[in-house]
């Protein structure tokens, strides 16, 4: 499935609740499905500056696919990296590289985060990004 197609299925979900605590709500479930990354990697190199709560975040390559893998001490953050971890898993860094994440703006995400969470998502975009370049052939 391609990066939009997996961004607009997350659209398509966001799109059944109406108010935003149920967006919350929706977003903490989905933290409880997140990668876990392997607590020996959860290494100061692996800690994304710039968010409020510790957030780790590994990234591996492998047949030149991507693969996250993530942990944080915040339930919402849990849930918003596993958003981003859902988007970009198994795909190519090339294409984790240039994806522009539009799924973000589309649900209103930013816009509803407190201005240190929205902080910490830009951080985690760039951080992921960063991984894809450095794994691009």
């Amino acid at each position: 499935m391609s990066i939009k197609a997996k961004e607009q299925e997350i659209i398509d979900e966001f799109a059944i609740y109406d108010d935003w605590m149920d967006k919350y709500e929706y977003i903490i479930e989905l933290g409880k499905d997140l990668p876990l990354i392997q607590d020996d990697l959860k290494t100061e190199d692996r800690l994304i500056k710039g968010c409020q709560s510790r957030v780790w975040l590994n990234a591996e390559t492998e047949d030149n696919k991507m693969n996250f893998t993530a942990d944080s001490d915040a339930i919402i953050t849990k849930g918003i990296i596993a958003l981003l971890i859902r988007v970009v898993n198994d795909e190519t860094p090339a294409d984790v590289a240039k994806s522009d994440f539009a799924f973000i703006k589309e649900i209103g995400l930013q816009e509803h985060l407190s201005p240190t969470r929205s902080n910490g998502l830009v951080s985690m975009v760039k951080e992921m990004k960063l991984n894809a370049l450095k794994a691009v052939k």
